[in-house]
């Protein structure tokens, strides 16, 4: 009897095209959509969804998840901006709503024996433990989301499209003629839809409050803003002041309204300490080097890895720049680049 599988359709190319590549594959497809938010988007969403699933020939299931999405997601999205730091919602949905009420709904109520989803990411199993190893288009590579999933996801997701370039899975849709042959990259933030932009949604939701820019050298007051929440660490565009040399932001704090500018020399570090580190599997060595991203887009570089107690200690072999509180630190195997973990700066 053949496996089934539950693909996460948003109707997008590749959540598409995964569908297709696993129907073509022989396995027994169905597509789950789960409605984020209550909106005419989201709406729209589900009916791309279901004509691609029409289309394919498979189930379509679309389950309700605005409440979770909203706590899980949207909540904390917020909340991150008004404790001043920089949230990643991505990381967040695929935790609790993709491979949350999405994996549990299919796993479960559908009784499929594996979830699969759209990520250009590659799952490999090594002994007892699956592992997460980088796709073939390094481009779209989505490791860095994927840290908080365990064994027991790994060991049930599928991922078709890691062997494939974005170019080819555009060109799989194309000459099969998927409905969402043309359809756009998705956008970053997906509950925030133009016309409306983060900055003002922040406004709208945390409403604007005077407060001073200080240079982090002197303590000087350079300048007032319109609210610590409009400001991220390493931010240059937008500050507003004039300087010898271009400041960046390089600390924010929320209680006191105040945003620390300096020039770039400021806003390096050469360690960072994490608590509440996720290994993805049991990590055998305790010190190490490994290969580091603390933001998605950006080249991982190298850092000295130390395992304590409740802590990871991570020294860079060259400073650093921008880290941003929010933001998460992904660890990567030194030599083939494979997921080791990672947590939240």
């Amino acid at each position: 009897m053949n496996k089934k599988v539950a693909v996460a359709l948003s109707g997008g190319v590749d959540s598409s095209v995964t569908a297709y590549l696993l129907k073509q594959q022989g396995y027994d497809v169905v597509a789950v959509t789960g409605k984020m938010v209550n909106s005419d988007n989201a709406d729209v969403i589900i009916k791309n969804a279901k004509s691609v699933a029409d289309y394919l020939g498979i189930e379509h299931y679309t389950i309700d998840v605005t409440e979770e999405f909203q706590d899980k997601v949207i909540n904390y999205f917020d909340n991150s901006y008004k404790l001043g730091e920089t949230p990643n919602p991505c990381i967040m949905c695929n935790k609790f709503i993709k491979w949350g009420s999405i994996f549990d709904f299919a796993i479960n109520e559908l009784d499929v024996d594996y979830i699969a989803t759209g990520h250009y990411a590659n799952i490999k199993q090594d002994g007892d433990f699956y592992k997460l190893y980088p796709a073939k288009d390094s481009n779209k590579d989505q490791l860095y989301f994927l840290f908080q999933l365990n064994q027991t996801q790994l060991s049930k997701t599928l991922f078709p499209l890691f062997k494939y370039e974005k170019n080819e899975i555009r060109e799989i849709a194309l000459k099969n003629n998927l409905p969402s042959k043309s359809s756009k990259e998705s956008q970053d933030i997906c509950f925030i839809q133009k016309p409306m932009t983060t900055k003002k949604y922040l406004l709208e939701k945390l409403k604007p409050m005077q407060g001073n820019f200080v240079d982090i050298s002197t303590g000087k007051v350079l300048g007032k803003h319109e609210g610590y929440f409009q400001y991220t660490i390493g931010q240059r565009k937008g500050i507003g002041l004039a300087a010898p040399e271009p400041l960046y932001v390089v600390d924010i704090d929320a209680k006191k309204n105040i945003v620390y500018v300096g020039y770039k020399n400021t806003t390096y570090k050469e360690e960072l300490i994490l608590e509440n580190f996720n290994s993805s599997y049991p990590l055998e060595k305790h010190e190490f080097d490994a290969l580091v991203k603390i933001r998605y887009n950006m080249q991982p570089v190298k850092a000295h890895i130390i395992i304590m107690d409740k802590t990871v200690q991570v020294k860079f072999i060259e400073p650093v720049n921008s880290i941003a509180n929010g933001q998460a630190c992904v660890l990567y195997d030194i030599d083939d680049g494979h997921l080791l973990g990672g947590s939240f700066i």
